[in-house]
C-alpha cells in the first residue's frame, strides 16, 4: 500500500476533498508531542454544508451513515494537508468522535458512526483502526447530521 493518504482514498473510489477553512476563531489541526489533534469536519459537497437534518426524524440511519463517511472524508482531507500527504509520518488513529444530531428516542449513534469508522480504516488499513466515542446531540453546526474530530498518534 501507499504512504499517500490522497492516493488510498483514491484507491477506494473516491476524491480526497480540499480543505475546509475554519469557519470561526480556532484552526484546523494542531501537533502536540507526536500527537495532530482535528478539529470537528461536517459533510460538506462543493464546500456546502450536506445531510441537513437530525436521525430519528427527517434523516435515515443511511443517510446518517453517508453524511458520517462525508464527513470523515473531510478529516482525510485535513489529515493530508496537515502532514503533507504522507500516511508514514502516522502511527495510529487514536481517537475518532463521531456526533450526531439526533432525537431524544434515537439510540442507533453507533450505526451513523460506522460511516466514519469504515472510512478510516478502509483508506489507512491499521493505522486507521481506533477507540471512538458516539454521542447524540440536539443540532450542530449548519444543522449538519454529523461531525467527527480526530486525534492520531505521529512517528517522533
Amino acid at each position: 500500500m501507499t504512504d499517500s493518504i490522497r492516493q488510498r482514498v483514491h484507491a477506494l473510489g473516491l476524491i480526497l476533498p480540499t480543505p475546509s477553512q475554519p469557519a470561526a476563531n480556532y484552526i484546523n489541526h494542531v501537533i502536540s508531542q507526536h500527537q495532530l489533534f482535528i478539529s470537528g469536519q461536517i459533510p460538506l459537497v462543493d464546500g456546502k454544508p450536506a445531510y441537513i437534518g437530525r436521525l430519528g426524524d427527517s434523516l435515515s440511519d443511511e443517510e446518517g451513515t453517508q453524511a458520517a463517511e462525508l464527513a470523515a472524508l473531510g478529516l482525510l482531507g485535513q489529515l493530508s494537508d496537515a502532514l503533507g500527504d504522507d500516511l508514514s509520518r502516522v502511527t495510529r488513529t487514536l481517537r475518532l468522535g463521531v456526533f450526531i444530531a439526533s432525537t431524544a428516542e434515537f439510540q442507533r449513534q453507533s450505526v451513523v458512526a460506522n460511516g466514519a469508522s469504515n472510512l478510516l480504516v478502509n483508506a489507512l488499513g491499521d493505522k486507521g483502526r481506533h477507540v471512538r466515542t458516539a454521542i447524540g446531540v440536539c443540532s450542530l453546526p449548519a444543522g449538519v447530521a454529523v461531525e467527527v474530530d480526530a486525534i492520531f498518534e505521529l512517528q517522533p
